[in-house]
């Protein structure tokens, strides 16, 4: 990814307003939403090659960020998750920090950040409730050197 590349944000009407809020006020306006904390992610589209952006609710663990791919429930994983799936190297903003990051599905511990982020959002357990696929829980790992908090 480089910097002079065109990002195109998501095509969901209020995502593209919270996005543009987001990245116009670098981060002041749009961090929080609905009384949660949410991050910029940036995915390369798997069949376009265009940077994708997207605003997602995150929670924590250490230095990781935790994403769920809910898609509120849909049938379908978010278009996001695949991209990532496909190609884990993403970018990230978090309020004013821009870093770059890797993508991991979590395995081991994925019961463990559901409950977290369940616990920010409750509103997951109904998203699980309401569709027949395993909802992933995506853990974002900043690279060194790039301005992530590792």
């Amino acid at each position: 990814m480089t910097p002079k590349e065109k990002v195109f944000d998501s095509p969901r009407g209020w995502v593209a307003r919270h996005v543009r809020g987001y990245v116009e006020s670098d981060g002041t306006k749009g961090h929080r939403w609905h009384g949660v904390p949410t991050l910029l992610l940036t995915t390369r589209g798997r069949r376009s090659g265009k940077l994708r952006r997207t605003a997602l609710i995150y929670g924590q663990v250490d230095d990781r960020y935790v994403v769920v791919a809910s898609n509120g429930g849909a049938a379908k994983h978010p278009s996001w998750y695949l991209n990532l799936a496909e190609n884990p190297e993403v970018q990230v903003q978090v309020g004013a920090e821009r870093f770059d990051a890797r993508a991991v599905a979590a395995s081991d511990e994925k019961a463990r950040l559901w409950r977290l982020m369940a616990s920010i959002w409750p509103a997951y357990e109904e998203y699980q409730a309401r569709t027949a696929r395993d909802i992933p829980v995506v853990v974002l790992e900043p690279r060194q050197g790039t301005g992530g908090k590792r």
